[in-house]
């Protein structure tokens, strides 16, 4: 099997200088060592671009060496990469529902759960910046799947949709900031089968993941997955390139990231690094300098702090995350505050066909630099779904909560061989209440040390620390009242859902 990668700053030092051409120095970084606080007339555009189902590690700066991210590394090479940058949780709805309101998605009501709605009682940065002036619009996939409607919205909570971004800086006024939301399809699926091959990339030098088996089946559907990522890098190229011509990127806090980890087995829906960690990048050439590598924890709450005071604009107290614009303007790399060691990832109901009652998988999740801690409230739960569910009017459903792809169906046709049997029971079996990791010496959390004496005292700690963090924001699993989530309703069909292709 491949080694798993890790992200590796000297990498992104010669990646980064090399599309600089040589510009980046050692020890520096281009820009200023300290951003202004914005003014009422100088107010950041924002833009913010977001794949669905791209994950960690699946860029050159992290190590991968077949898939092509040449704007991302732009945007890290101009801005600040924030490898250790985290999804509230690794579901489409509550991921983007977190971004939105800035609170963590268990707070959300309705919004938790994958194909739900988004109460308008949670007020949302768009709305917000909408207020104080910003021309505010999306384009794609903004807040959902789900219905905006049923929380009593009349637009999508990302903004009001245009036919793309060229439409959009073309009813932009010239004196107002805007903040615009990039939500692309890809790179979910479905896949065109044999795309990747097709489009030159070669099987052969595919880095398998450990947690998978090494097939063709699997290269090749993971280079149908790389064309598709690189279609999303492509994009948002486009994106900065129209803004370049039109003479507004030096003043546009740009953030290019995902919404939770790729459609493959034991990442999304997971709360292992390759379902929650997130390839994101955040540039404001006007004002950020460039060339940094940021080791502080950032959690997808923290989006929407950080897009209001970079605006100038109180952040409301409902909201959990805290801005990181301190951090992006400090002109430091490494670990800058201190106080970001940490983030907390956690998950509801996915699919509504994965078990009896569409009940869902509830799982809750602290993450170090050391150590992964996940708590699992319902082990004897599958947490792919159930194997064989029959959901009244909507057929039968086999691991619902994993997407359906050549991976998942050659695990499980393979399940009884003995180099597949155990990455399946990894994917696909129960797990116990309690999950604990070495981060450094275990990157892709394969072997659990919760019940490892050795390991009592972190185990307990972690354990602690959570639940303090759950209580104080108002968690309803942490005052046992978790079973409301299972309450709330599905808006999906049960069938496999087709996304619109652009």
């Amino acid at each position: 099997m491949a080694e798993p990668a890790r992200m590796d700053r000297r990498c992104f030092l010669r990646v980064a200088g090399a599309a600089a051409g040589g510009a980046l120095l050692a020890g520096g970084c281009a820009g200023p060592a300290e951003a202004p606080r914005p003014g009422a007339g100088d107010r950041p555009n924002i833009l913010f671009c977001i794949a669905d189902d791209w994950g960690w590690p699946h860029a050159a700066l992290f190590g991968d060496k077949v898939v092509q991210t040449p704007t991302f590394e732009r945007v890290a090479r101009d801005g600040v990469l924030l490898p250790h940058t985290y999804c509230a949780a690794p579901s489409c709805t509550p991921s983007r529902g977190s971004i939105l309101t800035g609170q963590m998605f268990y707070r959300l009501e309705d919004g938790a759960c994958l194909w739900s709605t988004l109460p308008a009682k949670f007020p949302v940065y768009t709305d917000l910046l909408e207020a104080a002036g910003y021309h505010v619009g999306c384009t794609r996939k903004g807040w959902g799947p789900g219905s905006v409607r049923a929380g009593g919205r009349t637009r999508n909570a990302a903004g009001r949709p245009y036919k793309n971004f060229g439409a959009f800086l073309a009813a932009a006024p010239a004196d107002r900031p805007f903040c615009f939301w990039f939500g692309s399809h890809e790179p979910h699926r479905g896949y065109v089968a044999g795309s990747g091959a097709a489009g030159g990339m070669r099987p052969e030098d595919v880095q398998v993941p450990p947690i998978w088996p090494d097939a063709p089946e699997v290269r090749r559907d993971i280079l149908d997955y790389y064309l598709e990522v690189q279609q999303y890098d492509r994009q948002v190229g486009d994106l900065l390139e129209q803004l370049q011509a039109a003479g507004r990127l030096d003043n546009t806090l740009v953030v290019m990231t995902s919404d939770n980890g790729c459609p493959f087995p034991r990442c999304k829906t997971n709360l292992y690094d390759m379902g929650t960690r997130m390839p994101t990048a955040a540039m404001w050439p006007g004002r950020v300098g460039g060339g940094r590598v940021v080791d502080d924890f950032v959690s997808f709450t923290d989006f929407a702090p950080t897009f209001l005071e970079a605006a100038g604009l109180p952040v409301p107290e409902a909201m959990t995350g805290r801005s990181f614009l301190d951090v992006l303007s400090s002109g430091k790399g490494g670990r800058v505050d201190a106080a970001r060691d940490h983030v907390v990832t956690g998950r509801e109901r996915h699919h509504g066909g994965a078990r009896p009652g569409r009940r869902g998988y509830p799982m809750r999740a602290l993450r170090t630099h050391d150590y992964l801690y996940i708590r699992n409230y319902e082990p004897d739960r599958w947490p792919a779904g159930d194997p064989e569910c029959r959901v009244e009017g909507g057929g039968t459903f086999d691991y619902a909560d994993v997407d359906g792809g050549p991976t998942k169906t050659y695990m499980l046709r393979h399940r009884e061989d003995p180099a597949v049997g155990p990455l399946f029971d990894l994917s696909f079996g129960k797990r116990p209440a309690e999950e604990l990791y070495d981060c450094r010496n275990d990157p892709h959390q394969m072997k659990n040390l919760a019940a490892d004496p050795a390991c009592a005292d972190v185990r307990a700690r972690l354990a602690e620390r959570l639940a303090s963090y759950l209580k104080r924001t108002a968690d309803p699993r942490a005052a046992g009242r978790g079973d409301v989530f299972d309450t709330y309703r599905y808006y999906g069909g049960l069938g496999e859902k087709k996304r619109p292709r652009t």
